[in-house]
């Protein structure tokens, strides 16, 4: 009974665990890269027009009648 163990049960236990471990690894890496590539790609995906027309006008990029202009276009 023990050589049966050693001979099916520990390679399939074995054998099992290590392709789960590699599937879990390869799923981590693929989660770890999707995520810190979203970030990268479209920082500001949750602004509206509005708030980054705001934003260019307080950074100074745009003078008031400019901001007045684009302001009443989104409306």
């Amino acid at each position: 009974m023990y050589g049966f163990y050693n001979d099916y049960g520990g390679w399939f236990g074995g054998g099992i665990m290590m392709v789960v471990f590699w599937v879990l690894l390869v799923v981590f890496i693929v989660w770890i890269v999707r995520e810190v590539g979203g970030k990268n790609s479209s920082p500001r995906s949750n602004s509206s027009a509005l708030e980054i027309l705001k934003e260019r006008y307080a950074k100074g990029e745009i003078d008031k009648e400019e901001f007045e202009s684009k302001k009443k276009d989104l409306s």
